[in-house]
């Protein structure tokens, strides 16, 4: 009776794993749809124009076109969340800071589309390409 005792052991042995392996494999898609929205968006070289970096460790940094910002994001579902947007205080004339107000966003493509609280639709950031190394 020793061999069905074994086989048994190796049958519970190979469904561990493989229920190690499927949490693995579905923690990976979060990480994927995280990567997703990490990048640069917009462009930071221009001059009083909004852009976003979304860092890997679900830190963001950017500019509204005169104020720099910073604060968290996190996926859920298919949006990306804005934690508290803290800014420096600058008063640029004739810049629109509406990046200042977004809490949310959606990407389609290369295209981010920011939101307020209400859900409104505040403006679109293009995903700028990354660079490959030299």
């Amino acid at each position: 009776m020793g061999a069905p005792v074994s086989t048994h052991l190796a049958r519970r042995i190979l469904v561990a794993v493989a229920a190690a392996s499927v949490a693995v494999a579905l923690s990976g898609c979060g990480a994927s749809a995280g990567s997703a929205a990490t990048g640069v968006w917009g462009d930071p070289g221009a001059a009083r124009t909004p852009s976003l970096e979304l860092h890997e460790d679900r830190s963001l940094s950017g500019t509204d076109g005169c104020n720099r910002l910073v604060s968290t994001w996190k996926m859920s579902g298919d949006r990306i969340e804005f934690g508290p947007l803290a800014s420096t205080l600058m008063a640029c004339e004739g810049v629109d800071t509406w990046l200042g107000s977004a809490t949310a966003a959606t990407i389609d493509g290369s295209t981010m589309t920011l939101t307020d609280q209400g859900g409104k639709k505040i403006g679109t950031l293009e995903r700028q390409p990354t660079s490959s190394p030299s």
